[in-house]
């Protein structure tokens, strides 16, 4: 067996700028214990690695869970609690929902209705892939899976039915728009429900750390308002910005008839999966009267996916996202939490609050959306860059004097939309982007528009809603 192949240059990175923390442990800021010091060298050195990834990211938490221990901030039965973290168990359980919809041919059957319905005009359809990805969405913890492996083929069929695509040079005839709208659907439906994408589950660990308690239905209310505007406007906006040159589309509804009549009959598999999916959805909505915890919740759903023979225990062992995110969430989330333990997060927070003084919270709250929103220019990945500027952003937010809730969630939501910024922002990003379907430079043009108009509605109708609502 050959060994595999890693590219050691891109362990230069987190290596050098770890140890630079590091050997400054003599001259850091008065306030800051060398424990905490030292492990923020550990961190920022995990967080780079994450960026630069010589190895898979939970190769290189992995790393940097090992270090922790070894280095004796913490002994091994400690550290061992970091895989008890129930919000990471909670989105391994959802990856396992979503391989159920996309196994079973639910997803599709749901994407192949909704273009019947909506898809007589460009417009419509655009609509309607956009309900695809809101109606998988908060059971589909990987954007990527729901953007790559649910809606991204459905166009793709679409575009060759209309003959639009990069090969012969005719994308835009309508590709072009239903590929850009599927990426901003999809970064919409991440900021409307919790369990859209992994970075949501890191914030609200973040914000548990200092004692902010975010539940499912929680967010669902927060970001409902903002979210739906948005979604409501995005599609019409990129129609008019980026306007396809085929306007009807009655071939779209035959299409989708063909395809749903060659797919035949709901299968029972299709009709249980969709009682574990709704059920998981009512019961996550009534967490709140019920008592009943999130995570227990999504386990029950996949037990009876087991029972049923929906999905088989080798589907479980094989959801490598599932156990891939586990091990990465959980390491992040708890390195992260000993920065809060040792006093840095505190110590950051009340130094940045204090240089900010007289200052009105609101102004500091958008204030940090707006750099927390523009720095994703520099990330590659929403996972680091929450991992690392969340805490902080909501900790100075907080000591300016910030509703805490509301503080939460307005950077919550603005974590969800920065992915809006370049073609390497995330993965739903790296898929589209490089699909031959939007050229480099009208990405970055049109969603510098987009990005704009996102911070508008997150920071007037957000916070309003917030307020109105009695977060203030």
């Amino acid at each position: 067996m050959e060994l595999e192949k890693i590219d050691y240059k891109k362990f230069i990175w987190p290596v050098v700028i770890g140890l630079i923390i590091w050997f400054t442990t003599p001259i850091r800021p008065s306030g800051v214990s060398t424990q905490a010091w030292q492990m923020l060298a550990l961190f920022v050195a995990t967080i780079v690695g994450c960026i630069t990834q010589p190895l898979g990211i939970a190769g290189v938490t992995l790393i940097g869970f090992a270090l922790t221990v070894g280095l004796g901030f913490v002994p091994m039965k400690v550290a061992l609690t970091a895989f008890s973290n129930s919000a990471a168990w909670l989105i391994a359980m959802a990856f396992l929902l979503s391989r159920g919809i996309i196994k079973t041919g639910l997803g599709q059957r749901i994407a192949l209705l909704f273009v019947r319905w909506f898809g007589k005009k460009t417009l419509g359809l655009a609509y309607a892939i956009a309900g695809i990805d809101l109606i998988t969405a908060p059971a589909t913890p990987s954007n990527t899976a729901r953007a790559g492996g649910i809606v991204f083929p459905l166009i793709q069929s679409l575009a060759e039915t209309f003959k639009s695509t990069p090969e012969k040079g005719t994308q835009d005839k309508i590709g072009s728009y239903l590929v850009f709208t599927e990426f901003h659907a999809n970064t919409i439906t991440s900021a409307l429900f919790m369990t859209a994408m992994a970075p949501n589950l890191v914030a609200v660990q973040m914000a548990d750390k200092l004692g902010v308690h975010i539940t499912w239905i929680g967010w669902f209310i927060a970001a409902s308002v903002p979210s739906i505007l948005a979604f409501i406007i995005v599609p019409w906006l990129i129609y008019k910005m980026f306007p396809p040159k085929i306007k009807e589309t009655p071939n779209a509804k035959e299409w989708a008839d063909s395809e749903l009549a060659k797919m035949g009959k709901m299968k029972l598999s299709e009709k249980i999966m969709s009682f574990a999916f709704i059920l998981t959805l009512v019961l996550w909505m009534l967490t709140s009267v019920t008592g009943m915890d999130a995570t227990f919740i999504a386990l029950m759903a996949i037990d009876i996916l087991l029972v049923t023979g929906v999905l088989s225990v080798q589907d479980v062992l094989k959801e490598k996202g599932a156990w891939n995110v586990l091990i990465w969430l959980s390491v992040l989330v708890y390195m992260a939490g000993l920065l809060t333990q040792f006093g840095l997060i505190k110590w950051l927070s009340d130094a940045i609050a204090h240089e900010m003084h007289g200052i009105g919270w609101l102004t500091v709250l958008i204030v940090l959306g707006i750099v927390l929103f523009y720095t994703h220019y520099f990330f590659a990945s929403a996972t680091a860059h929450v991992t690392a500027m969340f805490a902080p952003f909501l900790g100075v937010a907080i000591s300016a004097g910030a509703p805490h809730y509301l503080a939460a969630m307005f950077l919550a939501m603005i974590s969800a939309v920065m992915a809006s910024t370049t073609h390497y922002a995330n993965g739903p990003a790296s898929i589209l982007a490089t699909s031959g379907y939007v050229k480099q430079g009208t990405w970055w043009k049109l969603n510098f528009i987009l990005g704009i108009f996102y911070i508008l509605v997150i920071s007037v109708i957000g916070i309003l809603w917030l307020k109105l609502i009695g977060l203030n």
